[in-house]
């Protein structure tokens, strides 16, 4: 199938945009692409062109090129440039060589989650000059906020298939047209074109509100964090501690660096000054720096999760070791410190490959804390169930002898309820057995070790039994035993 559309470059770059960036699609089904044919050139007059006969594909040609054969596959199209087309050359063609058969290459599509085949930019302006971002895995991969752009004079296939229905971005820019629309975006879809460009069981979406929070919004590709993973190869390291930066599959050398931010914190604005103030320096110039919002698991002495805290990581990376990136993490510290009352930064810490950070006792103090927190927990809780059962809302069970968490407070209990008009008739509780005491007719004997004649110093009564200590003797005191 052949068609000829206008190739009008109709890129729109709204203004105001918060924390939504331009994310390129890298690979591309062009003819003129010298990778895309197996022997890495394009073909010339005197060759065969062709194609695998099975494959779906939709080529975009731009110029006019001479073939001598060309096989077309059972499925597809060329989506022709304005002025661009095929012809036969009668003869040979004295630039071309002898001739080969060259076949296009374009076994599988290339996966829509693999961030290696993403390029992203804070503005069409940057994307079309080269000035490119870093990012985590997880973020070089579209967000649910971003701006897709497949190039204007350009084709290509991807496969969308993931283990959700569908992929939401902000728009997609597709042969120089902007869809921002799902319903426009969906005729699209269901075309010739669409249906060989977007190949897989996910459905790309479009419509999605730009991030409201200047501070930042989730990427939302966490719940695609093991496809995006399953295309990434990690390098081996040689650093001392490598790092794990939050939504990323690899360690990495070099720093993570961690913002804490109030009111008034702006991700763009802060992003745009660390670059402006740092990334320029020659010293510097080798550091990839990704920035992004992320949510933090916090738990309860280390170990018991009890919710999520927002805060800005940003991550530098630099070769294998990393020490320039320490570099730039004291400075960013330091400026953070400076002028983070005027940047709505409330604080700021880092962690380093090389093993030291700002904050050495940070992680200590954390956990002192939760021990601390845990404990008061507790003893909050041992509390309400006593005053539970105390009122009788909470009856302890017949066949559970005793509360053995509380036997200090449920003796204590006990006594204030027998001390209130308990009957003294009833049999009395020893509490374990007393040889001498149990046995009455040992008593006489053992009485007589103790007293006199004329005055005995022990007695029995239904409370128990007393004696006169013999040393207060003169004060009268008794005790109980």
């Amino acid at each position: 199938m052949l068609k000829t559309p206008d190739m009008l470059l109709l890129f729109f770059c709204l203004v105001g945009a918060v924390d939504s960036l331009h994310k390129q699609w890298i690979p591309d089904t062009n003819y003129e692409n010298k990778t895309n044919w197996d022997k890495q050139a394009v073909p010339c007059g005197n060759d065969i062109v062709q194609f695998p006969s099975q494959r779906r594909v939709s080529v975009f040609v731009e110029t006019t090129h001479a073939v001598q054969e060309m096989k077309l596959p059972v499925d597809g199209e060329f989506i022709l440039n304005s002025g661009a087309g095929f012809y036969v050359v009668s003869g040979k063609d004295p630039g071309c060589g002898a001739g080969v058969t060259t076949q296009f290459r374009d076994s599988e599509s290339p996966q829509w989650f693999n961030p290696a085949l993403w390029q992203a930019a804070a503005t069409l302006e940057d994307l079309q000059r080269g000035d490119f971002l870093f990012s985590v895995h997880d973020e070089g991969v579209p967000c649910q906020y971003d701006d897709v752009v497949f190039k204007a004079r350009s084709s290509f296939g991807v496969d969308t298939s993931s283990s959700q229905s569908s992929i939401p971005v902000k728009s997609v820019s597709v042969l120089g047209e902007k869809f921002d629309r799902q319903s426009e975006f969906s005729k699209y879809l269901s075309s010739r074109s669409g249906q060989l460009q977007f190949r897989g069981s996910s459905v790309v979406t479009v419509g999605n509100q730009e991030c409201g929070d200047p501070s930042g919004c989730d990427c939302g590709n966490s719940v695609h964090h093991q496809r995006i993973c399953s295309t990434v190869t990690c390098a081996s390291l040689s650093c001392k501690k490598p790092l794990l930066p939050v939504g990323h599959c690899c360690s990495v050398c070099g720093a993570i660096i961690t913002i804490h931010y109030a009111a008034g914190f702006n991700l763009q604005t802060y992003r745009q000054r660390v670059h402006q103030l740092f990334l320029t320096l020659p010293k510097y110039k080798s550091i990839q720096l990704g920035m992004s919002k992320v949510f933090k698991s916090q738990r309860l002495m280390g170990v018991i999760p009890f919710g999520t805290t927002p805060e800005i990581q940003v991550v530098a990376v630099e070769g294998e070791k990393g020490s320039q990136s320490e570099g730039l993490a004291w400075d960013v510290i330091n400026d953070a410190r400076s002028h983070g009352f005027n940047l709505g930064i409330t604080g700021a810490d880092f962690q380093a490959s090389s093993g030291s950070s700002s904050d050495q006792t940070g992680g200590s103090a954390g956990m002192v804390v939760g021990v601390v927190f845990g404990v008061f927990i507790m003893i909050t809780l041992i509390i309400i169930v006593v005053v539970l059962i105390r009122k009788g809302v909470v009856q302890i069970p017949s066949s559970l002898p005793s509360l053995p968490l509380l036997p200090s407070l449920w003796s204590l209990g006990s006594f204030d309820r027998s001390s209130n008009g308990a009957d003294l008739d009833g049999p009395i509780d020893h509490s374990f057995d007393n040889p001498i005491f149990d046995k009455p007719n040992m008593l006489p004997d053992v009485l007589g070790l103790y007293a006199s004649e004329t005055n005995h110093s022990i007695s029995m009564s239904k409370t128990g039994v007393h004696f006169v200590n013999p040393v207060y003797d003169e004060n009268e005191t008794d005790f109980n035993a």
